[in-house]
């Protein structure tokens, strides 16, 4: 097992290789606007896996595969040059698929605007059914409002006096002390 920071080193340099190789060696005319977007090594550094898009139809995305996976030979080979390490590791080209992702979110939050934007058109100038508060209750007299709180307050002093009352009431845990 090799250590993991050595494993995404060579990770990286491998991404850098084979992007300048196909960039500057490969003229397969089946390989069209390929970026190379990461590559991914094990940690017995045996096995690469590279991800690449492609930037086309479906066709091109095809072709670009097909051209990738004859160019594996002369791309590791490559590889094993400028790295220099004992084992070369095995290549394996992958189609990234996070931009298909990203432009599936893309979408979804437009829908999602858009829904939002409608929903704020039928908003305006509405009005509730009922009263805007349904709670709302009629003034009572400043009579009444009196009588109450003093109501409060007594029922406030019955009830502290009670609870008080069984307090001292109850049985008291008995306190003991260890010797020293």
């Amino acid at each position: 097992m090799a250590d993991p920071a050595r494993a995404r080193r060579l990770a990286v340099r491998i991404r850098q290789i084979v992007s300048a190789t196909i960039e500057m060696q490969i003229k397969d005319p089946r390989l069209g606007m390929v970026t190379i977007t990461d590559a991914r090594v094990t940690s017995d550094l045996r096995e690469a896996t590279v991800f690449y898009t492609v930037y086309g139809d479906e066709t091109q995305i095809a072709d670009s595969a097909r051209a990738l996976a004859s160019a594996t030979g002369v791309l590791r080979s490559t590889v094993g040059k400028q790295t220099g390490i004992k084992f070369v590791p095995t290549l394996t080209f992958v189609a990234d698929i996070v931009p298909d992702t990203a432009r599936e979110l893309e979408e979804a939050l437009e829908r999602v605007r858009h829904a939002d934007a409608e929903l704020a058109r039928a908003r305006e100038g509405a009005q509730y059914a009922g009263e805007a508060d349904p709670y709302r209750r009629p003034a009572e007299d400043a009579d009444e409002d009196a009588d109450a709180d003093t109501d409060a307050d007594d029922l406030d002093d019955r009830i502290g006096d009670d609870v008080r009352n069984e307090l001292d009431t109850a049985p008291q845990p008995q306190q003991t002390r260890s010797a020293p």
